[in-house]
């Protein structure tokens, strides 16, 4: 991400008088929505703790709904020049986290919508309780030992080619929810759809998903 081109264009929206700059280790300790307020009050590094904060977590987020690294950089890229675009209409009673990944969420529903083809990179394990509130899921455990990780990395494998089956729509509040931990109040903001829609496709995602990768685990 071009972090120079980033606060270039961002200090156009910037409002208020300057405060006092905060030392980096200061902003650090900052809510997202502090963050904002001083970066729209003329601390320009502000934004700079705030792509730090997000970078890989919406890099990781948008990978694993359109399946190519290469464009989710893109894509990242492309977010964070929205947000900065946009960040003086920022709302401060809404979570700055359902805000920014619902920007995310778009761009990538938007390619999505563009490919005929849609891989997704899921989690190494379907042998789980889908209301058990262990998220994110996490794909690796250290702890086990190297031939119990290869099956795990085989099994992943699979679950990546098999997915690229799940409708868009679905796919989508799967990641949010079963990789991102996203609750499900967040991932209705997020999507634009109701508390219900959002469960009824979670609930078909889940079974399709189940579906498709029940013969790869017999």
């Amino acid at each position: 991400m071009d972090t120079e081109l980033m606060l270039e264009s961002g200090r156009r929206y910037g409002v208020g008088p300057a405060t006092e700059p905060l030392a980096r280790h200061e902003l650090r300790a900052l809510e997202d929505a502090e963050l904002v307020t001083h970066y729209l009050n003329g601390q320009r590094f502000a934004f700079t703790e705030i792509a730090d904060r997000y970078q890989d977590r919406l890099l990781n987020f948008i990978y694993r709904t359109i399946g190519d690294r290469d464009r989710a950089e893109d894509l990242v890229q492309e977010t964070f020049v929205r947000v900065y675009r946009h960040l003086h209409r920022f709302d401060p009673t809404r979570k700055f986290s359902t805000w920014i990944y619902t920007i995310a969420s778009n761009l990538a529903k938007n390619e999505l919508r563009n490919r005929a083809r849609n891989p997704l990179v899921l989690f190494h394990s379907i042998k789980r309780n889908w209301e058990a509130d262990h998220r994110p899921l996490e794909f690796e455990d250290n702890t086990y030992r190297p031939d119990d990780l290869f099956r795990k990395r085989r099994v992943r494998e699979q679950v990546e080619n098999a997915v690229t089956e799940l409708p868009e729509h679905h796919r989508v509040v799967f990641v949010l929810r079963e990789l991102e931990g996203k609750t499900y109040d967040e991932i209705s903001e997020i999507t634009g759809v109701t508390l219900g829609t959002v469960k009824s496709r979670l609930n078909r995602a889940r079974n399709k998903f189940a579906a498709i990768v029940a013969p790869m685990l017999d």
